[in-house]
């Protein structure tokens, strides 16, 4: 657990509302709402992804340009696709472009008067392991232009309450092992390191760190 004094008020959240969290952490303030994706908020968000955001860490700038297109394709089939708790969308494409099935699972944008980021949950009903291609059970992504305020870290601990109510004892994320600011953000939540590890093939066999959040009330 990181010795980072945090203190944190926010409701409970439900998996088809909106949550308010309000985080600070040494001396930075993050008001921020973790908001269901739709079409009110679809405007702002294309407008961080042309600004050269991308919500996939692992896929970048190639990733932002596929959601573009589907964007202007058809938003609304774009938004609905963001929520899909039975995993029944289209394959989900790798780093090294081979295609693996998707998993139930929801994002939600984190919006402080913009679209700022986006964080999702993936599980497997029934159990709480994870497939090998799936890194872990939350990933997030901050605009390069809005990080360092604390958004990552309040959006990670209003999504652990997601978690809970799908009854899993913990939660893994991953960091790569040059990526002090995610570590720090995984240790401010209450995760704690649980192995070092090569991502799979289809990542490129990286170094990387997995971190466990134990879930018990």
């Amino acid at each position: 657990m990181s010795d980072l004094h945090v203190e944190r008020t926010r409701p409970i959240s439900r998996c088809h509302c909106d949550s308010v969290a309000h985080f600070k952490m040494s001396g930075v303030h993050s008001m921020l709402q973790l908001v269901v994706p739709s079409e009110q908020y679809l405007p702002s968000y294309a407008a961080a992804l042309r600004r050269g955001w991308s919500p996939n860490n692992e896929r970048g700038a190639a990733a932002a340009l596929e959601e573009l297109a589907q964007i202007e394709t058809d938003p609304a089939a774009f938004v609905a696709s963001l929520d899909d708790m039975d995993g029944r969308g289209a394959p989900v494409k790798m780093p090294d472009g081979s295609m693996v099935p998707r998993l139930p699972g929801f994002r939600r944008w984190m919006w402080d008067g913009e679209v700022v980021g986006s964080i999702g949950f993936r599980w497997k009903r029934g159990t709480v392991e994870l497939p090998p291609y799936c890194l872990g059970h939350i990933g997030y992504s901050v605009a390069p232009w809005m990080r360092r305020r604390g958004h990552a870290t309040s959006a990670l601990l209003s999504m652990l309450d997601e978690a809970r109510r799908l009854g899993l004892p913990y939660v893994e994320i991953t960091a790569d092992v040059d990526n002090l600011p995610s570590q720090k953000v995984i240790l401010a939540a209450g995760g704690a390191l649980h192995e070092r590890f090569d991502k799979p093939p289809q990542f490129g066999g990286k170094p990387c760190l997995r971190f466990r959040i134990a879930l018990a009330s």
